[in-house]
């Protein structure tokens, strides 16, 4: 009789854990799916150690809906057309790395950089100066990243800067973007959306590998509607260290933080 309880617990348990990775499974596919943040490519507004839920009802659903992009969609599927300015994880049109930028060409728009401003069908993107963003010169998440400075060279643990400002984009988002200085992507050709595609840039623009140079294992390209993942609407926890359970690291003002 006891051989026969615990047999049947030990089932009950694979049970459990079967329908538990199954809804967790449909929930990762259908509505919400967690990303961290591993670079400095979208600062201040995303931080290196952020950690959210992307929104996967935001766009529909493609075959990069699924892990592994498995999915058994052709094109895309509810599929809404993204807004100017939304937070996007996207699936990298050649390595099929996710990737987050966010969405300042839409298909037809003309979107070319000139002396690191934006403009967008030819009408430059205004940028209102908030002075510097300043943060540490330390090593940042698993990757033990260091940040690159508009003060050039500076010592561990010294400020290390670069200069913020506020751009608006047509239609009226508002978001930071950083600069570090002069980049080879400050100044870019024009370049005209194709239907069905779509421009990204990083916040922070001298330290992104976005929508400016053309697709390779460098540059992103236009990215195709079926690319996209789902909306980062906010940051649920964020850490600056190299591993979560470091909690003297934990960056408390972030939790629930609101992107905009």
């Amino acid at each position: 009789m006891a051989t026969a309880k615990k047999e049947d617990t030990l089932g009950e348990n694979i049970k459990t854990i079967v329908y538990a990775l199954l809804i967790a499974g449909v929930v990762r596919t259908l509505f919400f799916q967690p990303f961290w943040i591993p670079s400095g490519s979208m600062k201040n507004t995303l931080l290196i150690g952020d950690f959210m839920f992307v929104n996967k009802m935001a766009y529909g659903y493609s075959r990069h809906s699924c892990p592994w992009s498995i999915c058994p969609i052709s094109g895309r599927i509810f599929g809404e057309e993204p807004e100017r300015g939304d937070i996007i994880v996207f699936k990298h049109p050649v390595t099929n790395v996710d990737f987050i930028k966010r969405l300042v060409g839409l298909p037809g728009d003309r979107v070319q950089m000139r002396e690191g401003i934006l403009y967008i069908n030819d009408v430059a993107a205004p940028q209102e100066d908030q002075g510097v963003f300043v943060e540490a010169m330390a090593q940042q998440g698993p990757m033990r990243h260091t940040p690159r400075c508009s003060n050039r060279v500076v010592g561990e643990g010294a400020d290390c800067e670069k200069q913020l400002a506020i751009e608006t984009l047509p239609g009226g988002v508002e978001h930071a973007v950083l600069n570090i200085g002069d980049s080879f992507a400050d100044n870019t050709p024009a370049y005209t959306v194709p239907d069905g595609k779509y421009f990204f840039v990083g916040d922070n623009r001298d330290n992104s590998g976005d929508s400016r140079i053309p697709v390779s294992a460098n540059g992103v390209g236009f990215v195709p509607f079926e690319n996209l993942i789902g909306r980062a609407d906010r940051v649920i926890f964020s850490s600056a260290g190299a591993r979560i359970m470091y909690f003297w690291t934990w960056r408390k003002d972030r939790f629930f933080k609101a992107l905009k």
